[in-house]
């Protein structure tokens, strides 16, 4: 026989045998699922070594030596995956090489403000809520995120997401805030043309919406009232907006704390039009209201006992349905502090 033949003959059995561990080489067939850390910089044998400690592979230089044949062993990726025990050569190598990590989800839910969110990223990543804050008010990094501002509390988008373990903070915040470029499709855009408003002012009247609204199906009735106020130039009277100005949340809030802040210009009360920004994070659904607010009559409502609203055209509808809740309402007394109503009206 030739050496040309035998040289084939070799390369063939080679190739035939690589192929076998693929399709069906593992460990000691371990029950479940295993959970490896891949470091940074990790080769293909070191990660091999990795994978034989967990009794998911037996040959360590052969996993190198298969994975540098398929021309992966560079790229390789590192993070932390969860594989199944018997789990074939070729599946724990298509995992590695696509970066198939483990992904943990998290949850900022809609009319978070700034510090909430920070909040939810610190514990997240392990660091302190108060350096989160920091690093997404700082002003690079509201430069970096190119959103309408003021600054950036409204931008850091409500959704549940997934992300893989030792993720940075900036690096979560960085992905709420493609988050919310995400929701501006091109339909959202031709709608933002229409309305004859603003990007900033439409995730201004977002927030408020989100605020105010307990009932998701009230959002576009909501927005169509304060739509209604905007137009003939009423005062929105938005108590969020009041709860903003103040730094913290007021329950019941009273007529002196409008007062206290009078001069603020987040105060609803004592400022015409929409503040300056938003005050907390909306969701997709209360965008879509401030959007296309509900073609509705009304100027005023108030919060009923279950968190819904009702809806009235005048002051004096309006003052009738605050008088007739509030006697509905468990535990009301007369002789109780002034307090606004959880409404939109003087």
């Amino acid at each position: 026989m030739s050496r040309r033949w035998i040289a084939v003959s070799v390369g063939l059995a080679v190739v035939a045998v690589l192929g076998f561990v693929l399709v069906s080489a593992g460990g000691e067939r371990v029950q479940g699922n295993v959970e490896i850390e891949v470091p940074e910089g990790a080769s293909a044998v070191a990660i091999g070594t990795l994978l034989q400690d967990s009794n998911l592979i037996r040959f360590p230089r052969l996993f190198g030596l298969v994975a540098r044949w398929r021309g992966t062993a560079g790229g390789l990726k590192a993070g932390r995956y969860v594989i199944p025990g018997d789990a074939s050569w070729s599946q724990i190598l298509d995992v590695l090489e696509r970066g198939a990590v483990e992904t943990v989800p998290f949850t900022i839910p809609e009319g978070y403000s700034v510090r909430q969110v920070a909040g939810v990223i610190a514990e997240l990543t392990g660091t302190d809520p108060d350096s989160v804050v920091a690093l997404v008010t700082d002003s690079l990094f509201v430069a970096e995120a190119a959103v309408p501002g003021p600054g950036i509390e409204g931008y850091l988008f409500p959704e549940t997401y997934h992300v893989a373990e030792g993720l940075r903070s900036e690096d979560v915040a960085r992905l709420l805030i493609r988050g919310y470029h995400g929701f501006w499709t091109a339909e959202r855009r031709a709608l933002l043309a229409a309305s004859g408003r603003t990007e900033r002012e439409i995730v201004t009247l977002a927030s408020i919406v989100e605020k105010e609204a307990r009932v998701a199906a009230e959002m576009p009735t909501i927005a169509g009232v304060y739509a209604n106020r905007l137009r003939i130039g009423m005062l929105l009277q938005a108590d969020p907006t009041v709860q903003f100005a103040l730094g913290s949340p007021r329950s019941p809030l009273l007529f002196a704390d409008i007062d206290s802040v009078a001069d603020d210009p987040y105060n609803t009360y004592t400022h015409a039009g929409l503040p300056p920004g938003p005050i907390a994070s909306p969701g997709a659904a209360a965008l879509d209201a401030a959007l296309q607010p509900a073609d509705v009559p009304y100027l005023y409502f108030v919060a009923r006992n279950d968190g819904s609203h009702e809806f009235t055209r005048t002051l004096r509808e309006h003052n009738n349905a605050r008088i007739r809740i509030r006697r509905e309402a468990a535990g009301a007394t007369q002789d109780a502090a002034p307090a606004a109503d959880s409404s939109a009206g003087g």
